[in-house]
This record gives C-alpha cells, structure tokens and sequence, in this order.
C-alpha cells in the first residue's frame, strides 16, 4: 500500500470524485452503459422465433410511415397497438431498413424498453442507451457527455440526479450543429414503468423545437401516453390493422401435407384477429410431438390470448404433482424476478438439485413444461411477452402464486440460504490482495453462478416481501435471518458484489435495509450493525470496488476501531500487521494519513 490509497480512501469518504480529465473516452462509454441495444435486439428476435419480412414488409409502404419517413416537417411517429399484435418485431423490421437505406450521415439510435427487466425499464436507461449507440456512431459526441462525467465520474449515472444529468446531455447531444438526421426509436413504451411520464415530456420538447430529430415509438393503445404526446402536424398516430400471419406457417416443419398446411393457414387466418403473438404460440403447440392431429388443435384452441393463455395454465394443473410444483414456482419467480434469470439462478430458487451440469438440464426441462409462458436464450430464461407476466400476476394469480409477497418471501429466504453457503473469502482465487476488478476473469465453474442475482436483489425482495402487513417480520429481529448473515458474511458479500461489478447497487441495499428495519422493536442490534455497515461501504466502496479482495485489507485496517463490522471479521485482519495508524474510534469525515505497514 503507498500513499495513493489513503488519498483514495479520503476521497471516497468525502463522497467527492477529483476532475476526471485523465479518463479516457473510453472508460466514460463503459460508464454510461447499462446495456448494448443492438445486443438488446439481437436476443428479442431470436427469441420471438426470428424477423419475417413479410411480417413487417407492409409498413414500407403505408402512407403514415413514408411521411414520417421523408417529410421533414414530420418528426414524430406512434406506432400503438394490442398486446401481442406485432410492435416490437414491426420496429426491428423498420430498424433494420433503416440502417439499410439512411444516408452516412444520419445517426440511428434504438431502445427495447422491457418490464420484466429493471436494467431497461426505467425512462432513464432508456435516455442511456440512446446516448450509447450515438456516441459509438459518432465518438465526437462524446464531448457534451464528458462535461458532467469529468466532474462526477460514473456517479453521474447513478445517483438521485441521473435523470436531469442525461436528459441534459442528451438534448445538448441533438443540438449539436454537426448533427445531421438522426432517427430515435423506443418500443414499448408502456413497459417504461419508472418516470415515464418525464420521457414523454423530454421527447414532446425536442420533437416541436429540433427539425433535424425524427422519433419513432411503439406502445400498446394507453391514453395517458396519447394524452401526453399532445399530437399536432408534426406527429402521427399508427394503429396496427390485421395484417396476414400465415407467413409464420413457413417454419412449422411438422406440416408435410400442402393441402393440411393450406386448411390449418385459413383457420389460424379467421382466428388470429392480428395478433402475432397468438399465432406463435399456437404454432408452438402445433410442434408438440403429443399434438398428432393439428386440425384438431387449431380449431379447438381459443381465438382470444388470455384464454389461450388460460388453455396453457389448465395443461400445467394437469401435470404430475411434483412436476406442476415446480412449473408454478418457476412461473411465479419468473414473474416478479427484477431481471431475466439464468438458467443456474432460477433453478437454485426453484430449489431443484444443486450440481450444475445436472441443474441446468432440469431447469430447461421445467422450462419446457411451463406452457410456452418462458423461453430460454443464450442460457436466460425470459418470459414469452410483457401479455404473460400481465396475465400470471393478474388473472393466474389464484392458480400460480395466490400472493406475490409470499414469492418474494421465497425468493429472500432462497436467496440467503443460497449465500450463506456460497460466500466466502476469495472466490475467484485472486493471487494478490490488490488484484484489480478489470482483471478479474470469471472461472468456467463460478462459484457465483446460482447466488449472482441473489447478492443483488436479496434486500429489494425482503422489501417486497414485508410489504403486506399480514408478512411476519421476525426475520428481521436480533438474531434473526438477516442479523445473522450480516454477522458473519458481510465482507464475503461485499466481496462477491465486487465481483459482479455491483458495488453501487450495494450501497443502495444497505440503505435500503437501513430504512426497512427502523422502528423495529425487537431489532435494537441489528440496527446498530447495520448503520455500521452502511458507513462501512461508504467510505470503502472505491477500494472494494476495484479490488476485491480489499474489503479484508484496507477496508479493515482503515475503519475505525469501534465499528462492529470491523470486531465481527478482526480474523480476516490477521494477515496484515499495522505499524501505526491513527485511525480513531468512530467513524468521521475524513481519516488521517499518518500510519505505515509491512509487506502484506
């Protein structure tokens, strides 16, 4: 250690970050991306079985979309429409044209809002990633980014200001003079769930005073969105009509006959009503090796989605006790779950055997039997569409899961035992205390694999799940559940955020934690140990963040001498023998530099 780290340690502590001019552009983007859209794209198509052409073909030629294609006084087009009726494909369609046929010029800039991911359904994610892909488009663009990033570092992005941060750089972004047209485009906005209503505002302003930004957007028919958009010349409303789905036809390989392929076609053709989505799901059940006589399928199944989705759930009920246990579960975990679950992660919070050669083979057989609800893509289980996670937490909730507080209780208590047996010093075999982040390569057997969501989300579903007034809080007394984790794997879980490069998120829990449990009669210790905690990764956070391992070094010898956490994990100290350190009693703003150590 030399003397760069005290300074760190102080800086950090104060919560100030110094000018950033010696970052590189480089480091900013990473900063400011949350996600890569076009990997974001990529997944949605693959998932929903492949981009069509004929499927989203038509709109080429629709009046509304060529005027807002080549009018330059039209700068906003709404593309709305039912669930399941094609939008997000539409858009994938019209972005791939466009990136075909705009002139080199032209920017291009897209955003895939889903709900049942947080990284990508907030408004400010949503300005994030627009920023993202125009910055890498056009790296002179980093510039306006770089004014509030100098002076705030990646904090910009993640403290309670974010929105006013990136909301400001964009449109300092798109009055660039050097800008040439450039094309916006969000789907589903209805699955924007935080702040939507300041997105609406931001694209509303720039669409009526920047002639050179052309938004296109998606969303299901939502008043309060047509409401918001306020539609004068410049903007134009696009309600899906019904439009042919047989295309979709083409990959059901198990339809051999030309005539049968041509009757089941007409059928799906009167029952369809446009939407997409029922077609494809249709057409999964249609590959059913148990579904001998696809007649007899197609004109028994239900013209409406949410009976569809009602024929699926009664297939599930009629599966083997055990088997149908673990499909509601999976079901009901999928549901709340703050991101698309790996397929280890969701199997460890189902419960199903712990090996994970054998884990994930029983995961995606559970998937499989799930009633098309889920899909799995590169290892990911996903719901099928945002119309299935609005249908098993509404309609199916009396059959899947009665109470949702009660899923998030499972998942919190899940989530505990899982790292309570996982966490511990070292995981990634780190060959030296100082072993920054940015080298760290994950091993082919993670350690991390079934708890990495866990480590992140535990506190927000302990949250949830308290939410009721009938949830018993016992877990949440003196040596209860949460009392004992903190006691005796705080660091190790400090550790494995360090790991997944969610040390932020952290911070965030642990405050979290700290509002949750005030007032607790019964929780006078634990209280007090985690307001200890809570200035612990304050004023450790920096160091912890870039170096693992240092939530056993630093982290302890600079904490002060009463802090609880300190006493609990004194084992881990050790190794390091102090020379000197005036280091106090209790914690304060800063921390004095006068101390000295031996080789480690």
């Amino acid at each position: 250690m030399v003397k760069d780290d005290i300074e760190e340690l102080v800086e950090s502590s104060q919560g100030a970050r110094e000018s950033r001019d010696g970052v590189t552009n480089q480091e900013c983007i990473k900063h400011l991306r949350l996600t890569d859209p076009r990997d974001d794209k990529k997944r949605i198509e693959e998932t929903k079985g492949g981009l069509l052409p004929g499927l989203y073909g038509w709109i080429l030629e629709n009046s509304d979309f060529q005027q807002w294609r080549n009018d330059p006084q039209s700068r906003l087009l709404w593309i709305k429409g039912d669930p399941g009726k094609g939008k997000t494909m539409l858009l994938c369609g019209i972005v791939n044209e466009l990136e075909k046929s705009m002139v080199k010029t032209d920017l291009l800039s897209y955003f895939f809002c889903q709900g049942t991911d947080s990284r990508i359904n907030n408004s400010t994610a949503v300005l994030r990633g627009l920023i993202f892909m125009l910055a890498d488009q056009q790296p002179s663009l980093t510039s306006h980014l770089r004014k509030k990033y100098n002076q705030a570092g990646k904090l910009l992005f993640e403290d309670r200001n974010s929105w006013v941060a990136v909301s400001d750089i964009l449109k300092n972004i798109l009055q660039d003079p050097n800008l040439k047209t450039t094309y916006l485009v969000i789907d589903a906005l209805d699955e924007c769930v935080k702040d939507l209503p300041k997105l609406l505002d931001f694209i509303v302003s720039t669409s009526s005073s920047l002639t050179s930004v052309k938004w296109l957007l998606s969303s299901r028919n939502m008043l309060h969105i047509e409401q918001k958009l306020r539609f004068t010349n410049e903007r134009t409303r696009l309600s899906l009509e019904l439009k042919e789905n047989a295309e979709q036809l083409s990959c059901l390989h198990s339809l051999q006959d030309d005539d049968l392929k041509d009757r089941v076609r007409d059928i799906l053709r009167q029952k369809a009503n446009g939407t997409f989505l029922w077609v494809a799901l249709v057409v999964q059940e249609l590959e059913r090796p148990e579904n001998w006589d696809p007649l007899l399928v197609v004109e028994e199944v239900p013209t409406d989605l949410y009976q569809l989705y009602d024929r699926m759930v009664n297939q599930i009920q009629q599966l083997p006790e055990r088997h149908r246990e673990f499909c509601n579960l999976m079901l009901s975990i999928a549901t709340v779950a703050y991101r698309p679950l790996f397929l280890a992660e969701i199997g460890s919070l189902c419960g199903l055997p712990e090996d994970i050669s054998v884990l994930t083979d029983n995961v995606r057989k559970v998937v499989a039997m799930c009633g098309s609800f889920l899909t799995i893509q590169e290892d990911q289980v996903y719901l099928i569409h945002q119309s299935a996670k609005d249908y098993l937490s509404d309609k199916a909730r009396a059959t899947i899961f009665p109470s949702q507080e009660i899923t998030h209780d499972k998942i919190f208590s899940r989530s505990l035992e899982l790292m309570s047996g996982t966490l511990k010093r070292n995981m990634y075999g780190l060959s030296t205390p100082d072993f920054p982040i940015d080298q760290v390569q994950v091993p082919v057997q993670d350690p991390l694999a079934m708890t990495r969501y866990s480590c992140v989300y535990w506190v927000t579903h302990l949250c949830d799940s308290v939410s009721g007034k009938s949830m018993k809080r016992d877990e949440l007394w003196d040596e209860g559940t949460v009392h004992t984790f903190l006691k005796t794997k705080y660091l190790y879980w400090l550790e494995a955020l360090s790991l997944c490069k969610s040390m932020s998120e952290g911070v965030i829990l642990v405050a979290k934690l700290q509002t949750l449990i005030q007032g607790e009669a019964k929780a006078s210790a634990l209280i007090e140990l985690v307001q200890d905690a809570h200035r612990f990764i304050m004023y450790h956070k920096g160091r912890i963040e870039n170096n693992p391992l240092q939530a056993y070094g630093s982290a302890l010898v600079f904490s002060p001498v009463r802090s609880l956490v300190k006493a609990l994990f004194k084992e881990e100290q050790k190794w390091i023998k102090v020379l000197k350190a005036d280091i106090g009693d209790k914690w304060r703003r800063g921390i004095k530099s006068g101390w000295s150590m031996d080789n480690i």
